[in-house]
């Protein structure tokens, strides 16, 4: 099984060259044509930058993390993900993926994914050609969700992801008032403020604890999440123990408001005690 190219002493310090990829994409011309090539050139993209190797679309994490972009998921992540998932640091602490976790599971989130991730950029081109000048439309979701580390030489390593998906309410233990609640939530028309979002997300283990997923996540809420989808509740619901997580949620502004004791085996054979419920909301002034 082929390794995840990550590595514990990975440079996220700012670069010192453009690499392609910082502020505009480099252009060879005399003149650039920044119309084109740079930030996308109409209001309803904002704030997508366009990748100038693969034409995706991506957004670029400040410092002191501007070596990290985030991008719809590639066919070649498979090696990647699958080595992530399988790492006892990181499957210990998630209850959905199954394990072990295999090629063919990483194909299918992927075909899942860009799917997904292009249906909201088809989304926004339908948007652009109603309204090229604005105001920006309330899109069905994130395009983008891919974390990758650029290298010295321009190369790109998959290094984890990052999840926005309507909440299904996992931790309640009525199975009727939770398919009601699921009903109701999906039935919400794009950019509702009443419908709950959730996050799911990961990370490879090398770069635990370096503030990394906090600012990848905050990026794509204040980015994305809450303008464009026009997010106003998030609830995520985290396994009891998994402390990191928490850390990364509180850092954001959300609160534990429920703590769930239900014992059960995840598909990695860990024994878990429950899930805390963690929440945001915009109106608290609690924004990211």
């Amino acid at each position: 099984m082929m390794r995840a190219n990550t590595r514990a002493d990975m440079d996220l310090r700012e670069p010192t060259d453009n690499n392609g990829l910082e502020g505009d994409p480099v252009e060879t011309e005399p003149c650039r044509r920044t119309t084109h090539l740079s930030r996308m050139s109409f209001s309803q993209f904002h704030p997508l930058e366009r990748h100038p190797r693969t034409g995706e679309p991506h957004i670029r994490l400040t410092a002191p993390f501007d070596r990290i972009v985030i991008t719809p998921p590639r066919q070649d992540d498979v090696p990647h993900i699958v080595a992530i998932l399988n790492d006892y640091a990181v499957k210990k602490w998630l209850d959905g993926p199954p394990f072990p976790y295999l090629d063919m599971h990483a194909e299918e989130w992927i075909a899942k994914t860009k799917e997904q991730s292009d249906a909201v950029m088809h989304e926004l081109r339908v948007a652009n050609e109603e309204y090229s000048t604005g105001p920006s439309v309330a899109v069905s979701g994130c395009p983008v969700g891919c974390l990758r580390g650029v290298e010295e030489d321009g190369s790109e390593v998959f290094l984890g992801a990052i999840e926005f998906s309507r909440c299904n309410f996992p931790d309640l233990l009525n199975q009727q008032e939770q398919e009601r609640m699921v009903a109701r939530n999906d039935s919400r028309k794009r950019g509702d403020p009443d419908i709950v979002w959730c996050i799911g997300y990961y990370v490879a283990a090398p770069l635990h604890g370096r503030g990394l997923m906090s600012r990848a996540v905050r990026t794509l809420l204040e980015a994305w999440v809450v303008p464009r989808m026009g997010a106003r509740q998030i609830r995520v619901e985290t396994v009891i123990g998994n402390h990191g997580s928490i850390r990364v949620l509180e850092k954001l502004g959300f609160r534990i408001v429920d703590t769930v004791r239900r014992r059960k085996v995840t598909s990695a054979g860990e024994l878990i005690d429950g899930f805390h419920v963690l929440y945001w909301h915009l109106s608290e002034g609690r924004q990211p």
